[in-house]
């Protein structure tokens, strides 16, 4: 079995900038990883997913051209860089991985991040 462990996140204004990583806990861990978000009485949501490698980046719309997805340098680890943050933004921050499955759908992911809180104060 391998975890996903979170680090990052935390408190921004309004127009700053926050960065999560994800680091695989089993190399090499192969597949994808994404990042969704929980904001307080809503539905976990998409946010971002690529390839352990960073290649085949896909972005939701709501953080398009705010928010990129990368590889890091470290090894199985994704880095989520978030940028002109917006308080509609808060929220805890979960990264996931499969081994086979690319997108949006959070069943579709078996490993789980512990989850990272960020919070946009306006």
């Amino acid at each position: 079995q391998g975890q996903l462990l979170q680090s990052g996140g935390g408190l921004a204004q309004a127009g700053g900038s926050l960065r999560l990583s994800c680091a695989a806990s089993l190399h090499p861990f192969g597949g994808y990883v994404a990042w969704f978000r929980q904001a307080p009485g809503k539905e976990r949501e998409f946010v971002a997913a690529s390839s352990w490698s960073g290649g085949d980046t896909y972005i939701a719309d709501s953080v398009k051209g705010r928010f990129i997805i990368s590889r890091s340098n470290a090894k199985d680890t994704v880095l989520l860089q978030m940028d002109s943050l917006r308080p509609e933004d808060t929220a805890i921050y979960y990264c996931a991985a499969s081994r086979t499955y690319y997108g949006p759908q959070e069943e579709r992911y078996f490993y789980w991040g512990q989850g990272t809180q960020v919070t946009v104060s306006s």
